[in-house]
């Protein structure tokens, strides 16, 4: 079970569909959350039309309570020392939470966190 971060997506809807082939094998995941990011990118409906179909064969996690709550912790404690991110704390708050490793091209905004497995 690999989550994707928005980053690995953006590729992949370039076209750069290697950049998961090693992982097909196993359960692909992203979130609502990361699903609106991708759509507020979008220029037209045509766009929006192919990023909604590109996306589906992801499974999507949904957001909760307890994953607010973590990302929440996580800004608190990480934003002054690591200049985290909200995007980045939802991320990793989802991948933590849910106990999923995580695929990122920018593996500076993951790597000091304790619990998270990147790929």
């Amino acid at each position: 079970m690999i989550f994707l971060d928005t980053n690995i997506l953006i590729e992949y809807l370039k076209g750069n569909k290697s950049i998961i082939e090693p992982y097909c094998m196993e359960e692909l995941f992203i979130s609502d959350i990361v699903v609106m990011e991708l759509y507020q990118g979008a220029k037209n409906k045509s766009d929006l039309n192919f990023i909604a179909k590109e996306i589906a064969i992801f499974k999507i996690l949904k957001t909760n309570d307890e994953i607010i709550k973590l990302a929440t912790a996580l800004v608190k404690e990480y934003n002054l020392s690591h200049n985290m991110k909200m995007m980045d704390a939802i991320i990793a708050s989802t991948v933590l939470v849910y106990d999923i490793k995580l695929m990122s091209l920018n593996r500076k905004d993951f790597i000091y966190l304790d619990g998270i497995e990147l790929v």
